[in-house]
């Protein structure tokens, strides 16, 4: 099912300010709804190049500022979407924004070793899947549930094709150094994904050793997933080749986040996708710290969200939620950057629109607040400034009452 267009009735919504010195806001599309066939010839490499208006549509989203002094922002293009496909509420121009999804799409790319009857052929748990569908530090749980998973599907080390690179976790990779010890390909913060689609290869009894083509049945099985969650053909989503190697997806900034609401009520989705859906979902909500790990919004919005949220973020600054009755919430930031350290400016904008559509608690939103507002500090320990959000989704009524409204669906 094709989502329906955004209309001019329920596209970009704006109120008062947030911060008090400065506030950005949407500029509407001129009819409220995206030219698809117009994006499907851009994404497709046959439309006209990109103009200066595609280089303007994004809108600030996020200020550094050292003491008093703004050094730094942040653009970028935020969705709030329903499952039924209403665009509830957005900062920039998201339905024509086209990004690459990067590792957000890693639960969609999990998605078809469940449907397939992979998963329980190969007796995958909700622990597997949430690792499958993660991102994960690198650390010990994940690498050795990644080697024991790596086993059970019938391979070896050397049938992972992700590369190699550190553990993400900064901890984990000095006791490595300290230990004298080699990285491996399982501490690829992207080991999971690539098992399970050597899972998937193996119950599809087809060659393992080609499974990163974007012609392999594996890539064509998830590709199919991405545009039955996001309602669009194969031909409007510009494939790419992510850092680990496999196929990667572009599409708008609108159609991340539909597919991220229908992940999370699938009510409306044919099967097999309306079954699995729920089980890859609940699998991440209840095994957060699989799917990233210590230090990772991804975990932590999961944990306070207990069962609430799904929350996945993509390289180039790409970050994802869907909440379970049936919103997703996509942000990109435009220079594909974050700030000064401790600054992660996806996370500072997701958690911003989940606290202004009132899907944020005051307790859940005090955990996560090192998240929301980091502050710049010297390497002393001295606060010398923060990172903010500069954006208003305006209202919220229509996203709270979506939230628990529906929540049962799926």
């Amino acid at each position: 099912m094709r989502p329906p267009p955004p209309s001019a009735a329920n596209a970009t919504l704006c109120s008062g300010p947030v911060m008090p010195r400065r506030r950005h806001s949407a500029r509407s599309h001129p009819d409220g709804s995206p030219d698809h066939t117009t994006r499907a010839q851009q994404i497709s490499g046959r439309g006209p190049p990109k103009t200066r208006e595609d280089d303007e549509m994004s809108a600030p989203l996020v200020e550094v500022a050292r003491n008093g002094m703004v050094e730094a922002i942040h653009r970028g293009d935020v969705a709030v979407v329903h499952a039924d496909g209403r665009l509830l509420a957005s900062v920039g121009q998201p339905t024509e924004k086209i990004t690459y999804w990067r590792s957000a799409a890693k639960p969609l790319q999990a998605l078809p070793l469940v449907y397939s009857g992979a998963a329980a052929q190969w007796g995958f748990t909700p622990e597997d899947l949430a690792l499958v569908a993660g991102s994960h530090n690198g650390e010990p749980v994940h690498v050795e549930r990644a080697s024991a998973l790596l086993r059970r599907v019938g391979c070896r080390m050397e049938d992972l094709a992700c590369g190699t690179h550190p553990p993400l976790d900064s901890r984990s990779a000095a006791d490595l150094q300290r230990q004298g010890a080699e990285p491996t390909a399982l501490h690829n913060n992207c080991s999971g994904k690539h098992i399970g689609m050597l899972a998937l290869a193996g119950h599809l009894d087809v060659d393992r050793g080609s499974y990163r083509s974007a012609d392999h049945p594996v890539q064509r099985q998830i590709l199919e997933c991405i545009c039955h969650f996001t309602g669009l053909q194969p031909d409007a989503v510009r494939l790419g080749v992510d850092g680990c190697g496999v196929p990667c997806f572009g599409t708008s900034v609108y159609h991340l986040a539909f597919a991220f609401a229908r992940l999370m009520s699938p009510a409306d989705l044919d099967e097999p996708y309306r079954g699995a859906a729920p089980v890859l979902s609940q699998a991440m909500a209840r095994h957060p710290y699989l799917v990233a790990g210590r230090g990772r919004l991804d975990t932590d919005l999961m944990s306070v969200g207990d069962g609430t949220f799904v929350a996945k973020g993509g390289a180039s600054g790409v970050q994802c939620v869907g909440l379970r009755g049936g919103i997703g919430v996509a942000a990109k930031i435009e220079d594909g950057t974050d700030g000064p350290s401790p600054v992660r400016v996806g996370a500072v904008v997701v958690l911003a629109a989940l606290r202004q559509l009132g899907l944020l608690d005051d307790g859940q939103t005090a955990v996560l607040h090192d998240y929301a507002r980091p502050v710049l500090r010297t390497v002393d320990g001295d606060a010398v400034g923060a990172a903010y959000p500069v954006f208003d989704l305006g209202p919220r009524s229509d996203t709270s009452r979506a939230a628990t409204g529906s929540a049962g669906r799926g």
